[in-house]
């Protein structure tokens, strides 16, 4: 394998960049090859601040002319500690960015001082980019090679026409497998998590080998259990695969591991089950090429009594031993373990393998199972989320990437709510869509009856995997439950469904509590409440796709509504944003931003002239409109005009939108004009807020957080934008759309609100977004999957067919009504922060607790 055969020597580079030599031919000798561009057409930039380089006495220079460059590549890999380190440092990953000039490509060292560009995704393929400051890292164990390092950059804009032709200036740059400019590490991880094979490293085309089983001694796992202490020398084992984890990676910069990966399976025979671990180089090796159900031969492993901490999962099949004593070890030397897959034509009855057994459950089953529950799941994905991510640990740099999905099998009008971790399937992972019949295997139940709303959902676990291109000699297409799913999908027609398919935005899941008793209860944090001044730099320390929830104090002082529309997607209003100071590491996007939203809305202007006039049509009596604090749940209470606001726990939506009853609101019968407001401030606002110490504005909803309809003649394009960030530039197919050239799946638009802080010296300025479903839910399933979607929906109760909803700014109209109510009470909020990089956050208020049961 890469990286055993040849140890690469420490120090920059195996890769290096070929410095010019007067002693060596330049147009072309091994280890450090280059070309130079012709006395015909452009000279290149790179070529130009190489000499710049070597003429200077300096190892870092300013180049003499700054011209943009294009990004094709960002990689990410751990470098190690320096020999001078005496103290180990937290893991410090490193990254080289690929360039290219028009003339050259090159792969260029990023200084470890810019890598919070690479973690805001400022720093992204397919933008151009101005370096005003290079250096040279010399290797010193090699005659005449470097690496460029980039000290100083300005990122721009993506580029309009980008070209992968442009040949590697470093012929080294192209050798395969790729390598990093750094360290000794022999390749190069995912770039946001470290669960995803990544690179050309990762081999899959392991195929079954025919056996002569005759002369080869086959030893039982239960009798190998009793025996291997005072074994040697172990027979081979013929197993089966009931279960593959994903990949861990345990690199860390004081072990010189080449490539530190670690893969669990575990294996049956006729007498037992155990767990076989895969170490280090093996894993490139093996792990795309093993997968559940084949059949192996395993030779010269070596066995260990099993780590004491690690819960091995269980086992389908109850009649079959659970062997948790020992472990056995597949490494590439020590001894150098021999794999077989054996083909499955091979396999005869009387080795007596286990087969394979699903715990397929329905949508319907899934109301009944306990907590903690290991099943299987095939349907229908009828939403799938964007990418995000969240910190293993505080303090460190490791992520786990997750999305949410929905699955429809037919069986329920609920769909399974799923949270999706990587599985270490990125081909998968990275593209699925609607409309896809999609399996996912050992998920666990999550659930909690004894809050409102009631929590039921789904979450991938170490041995989860996913299917979804094609079922067709998979093994579980003999279950019953698999065989009643297709037969239901073959009644469905694509256009039907697809009006009903989703993709995308902000997805507020999973609820919180109706009591913030029981949210203290159910969070695991050192501080339960973040104070005002403290908010600013929890925004900011977040990373790219990170999204965070947090607890803050404070009164509602103003809510805006912001109609839905292409142009309100892109920027929100500010009472005072024009002058204020927006918290961002880009001073031209604060500007930029407040500019927009400067022209666009005249805050000043007095709220009593700040009104809508809208139409209302009769209503009857099952038109109330409700809030539902989630898709299982009861509706929370309503209270009438009038009445005080005093709910446990006030949702999205603040929980208190009015009945509309022609009865008691005379305005409201017939065709009677109705204004409504769209905006309030409370007189504690106009009195504080120009003597803030700090105002935030984080109230703007981005494109990419609207969800969007699913439309499949474009769903590469959908699925990218909600993918993560490439590592690599991929040229697109065609004339790409634009992401608001596709219809919401929302209508209400949003609401900015404004949270004063207690001390009333800090305000927050926080995004709500409510759903509001014109559609008849009976004929409509999108309504249902819009109210899991988000924490809230408006919707009719007992709707009649021919009951006309209230328009969008009606139902914003109550809304804001709702929240005078609150005016000058003390209030707890959660908030979800969202980085969707490039300087781009925003915050959500996901619920509100009012002060009887916030102690």
């Amino acid at each position: 394998m890469s990286g055993e055969s040849g140890q690469p020597e420490a120090g920059p580079s195996h890769a290096g960049t070929g410095w010019p030599n007067p002693e060596r031919n330049r147009a072309g000798v091994p280890g450090g090859v280059i070309r130079r561009a012709g006395a015909q057409g452009r000279r290149s930039w790179i070529q130009k601040v190489l000499e710049q380089i070597m003429d200077s006495p300096l190892q870092c220079v300013t180049p003499s002319e700054v011209v943009p460059v294009t990004v094709l590549a960002v990689q990410r890999y751990l470098l190690e500690d320096e020999p001078r380190d005496t103290v180990p440092k937290p893991p410090l990953y490193c990254y080289d960015v690929t360039i290219s000039d028009g003339v050259y490509q090159e792969k260029c060292y990023l200084d470890p001082s810019l890598n919070s560009l690479v973690y805001q995704n400022i720093l992204k393929v397919g933008i151009q980019m101005r370096v005003s400051r290079v250096s040279c890292l010399y290797n010193e164990k090699r005659i005449g090679q470097g690496i460029l390092c980039l000290g100083n950059v300005h990122c721009g804009e993506t580029s309009d026409t980008i070209s992968l032709e442009t040949p590697f200036r470093n012929r080294a740059h192209e050798e395969k497998p790729e390598r990093p400019l750094r360290g000794g590490k022999s390749h190069y991880l995912a770039l946001w998590n470290n669960e995803d094979p990544y690179g050309d490293i990762w081999l899959t085309d392991k195929q079954p080998e025919e056996l002569n089983f005759s002369d080869t001694k086959i030893i039982s796992l239960s009798h190998l259990e009793m025996t291997w202490a005072n074994r040697r020398n172990f027979p081979a084992l013929l197993v089966r695969i009931i279960h593959k984890s994903k990949l861990r990676y345990y690199g860390k910069p004081d072990k010189k591991m080449i490539e530190p990966y670690q893969t669990f399976l575990e294996v049956a025979d006729s007498s037992g089950t155990v767990s076989v671990i895969m170490w280090n180089a093996l894993c490139p090796e093996w792990f795309k090429s093993l997968r559940v159900g084949l059949v192996l031969l395993l030779q010269d492993y070596s066995v260990k009594k099993s780590y004491p901490f690690r819960m091995q999962p269980v086992p389908v099949d109850p009649h079959i031993k659970l062997i948790s004593t020992m472990e056995i070890c597949l490494n590439l030397r020590d001894p150098p373990t021999n794999i077989i897959i054996v083909p499955e034509k091979q396999v005869k009855p009387e080795w007596r393998l286990p087969k394979l057994n699903h715990r397929f459950t329905t949508r319907s089953e899934l109301d009944n199972m306990p907590e903690n529950c290991i099943c299987d799941v095939i349907g229908l994905l009828v939403f799938v989320g964007r990418v995000q991510r969240s910190k293993k640990k505080e303090n460190r740099e490791d992520f786990w990437s997750y999305r949410w999905i929905h699955i429809a099998d037919g069986t329920s009008e609920q769909p399974f709510i799923v949270e999706l971790f990587s599985t270490s399937q990125p081909e998968i992972f990275e593209n699925i869509y609607p409309m896809a019949n999609f399996v996912c295997t050992q998920l666990k139940v999550v659930r909690n009856d004894n809050q409102v709303p009631k929590l039921l959902y789904l979450t991938t676990t170490n041995e989860s995997g996913v299917f979804i291109t094609g079922h067709r000699g998979q093994p579980y297409t003999y279950d019953a439950k698999v065989k009643n799913f297709i037969q239901w999908i073959k009644t469905k027609s694509d256009s039907g469904e697809q009006r009903n398919m989703v993709i995308g935005g902000y997805y507020p899941y999973p609820p919180v509590p109706e009591t913030f008793s029981k949210y203290s209860s159910s969070i695991k944090v050192q501080s339960l409440l973040t104070a005002m001044s403290e908010v600013r730099k929890e925004i900011e320390d977040l990373q790219y796709r990170e999204q965070k929830r947090i607890a803050i104090q404070g009164i509602i002082t103003a809510i805006k509504y912001i109609p839905h529309s292409n142009a309100t997607e892109s920027a929100s209003a500010s009472d005072t944003l024009r002058n204020a100071n927006r918290p961002s590491t880009s001073q031209a996007a604060r500007v930029e931003n407040q500019e927009r939203n400067a022209k666009r809305y005249h805050d000043d202007e007095p709220m009593s002239s700040q009104c809508i006039q809208t139409t209302s049509t009769n209503l009857s009596l099952s038109n109330k409109i409700r809030i539902l604090q989630g898709p299982h749940t009861n509706p929370v209470a309503v209270p009438q005009p009038g009445t005080s606001v005093q709910a446990k726990g006030i949702t999205p939506g603040m929980s208190t939108i009015f009945n509309r009853r022609p009865d008691t609101n005379p305005s409201l019968q017939g065709k009677a004009r109705k204004t409504i407001s769209d905006r309030w401030e409370s007189q504690l606002w106009r009195e504080k807020k120009f003597g803030l110490i700090d105002h935030l504005h984080y109230s703007r909803v981005y494109p990419e957080s609207i969800p969007r309809k699913f439309t499949f003649e474009h769903r590469k394009f959908l699925s990218q934008q909600y993918n993560s960030q490439p590592s690599k530039y991929i040229p697109p197919e065609g004339r790409p759309p634009k992401l608001d050239d596709f219809k919401s799946a929302r209508s209400l638009g949003h609401f900015e609100v404004t949270i004063l802080g207690l001390n009333h010296e800090i305000a927050i300025d926080v995004a709500f977004l409510p759903m509001y479903c014109p559609e008849d839910i009976r004929t409509s399933q999108i309504d249902t999957l819009l109210t899991s979607m988000n924490y809230s929906c408006a919707y009719p109760q007992n709707a009649n067919a021919n009951d006309r909803l209230p328009g969008p700014r009606a139902v914003a109209g109550d809304i804001i009504k709702a929240v005078t109510e609150l005016d000058r009470v003390h209030i707890v909020g959660i908030l979800d922060i969202c980085n969707l990089g490039n300087n781009n956050v925003e915050v959500y208020l996901h619920k509100i607790y009012s002060p009887e049961n916030t102690s």
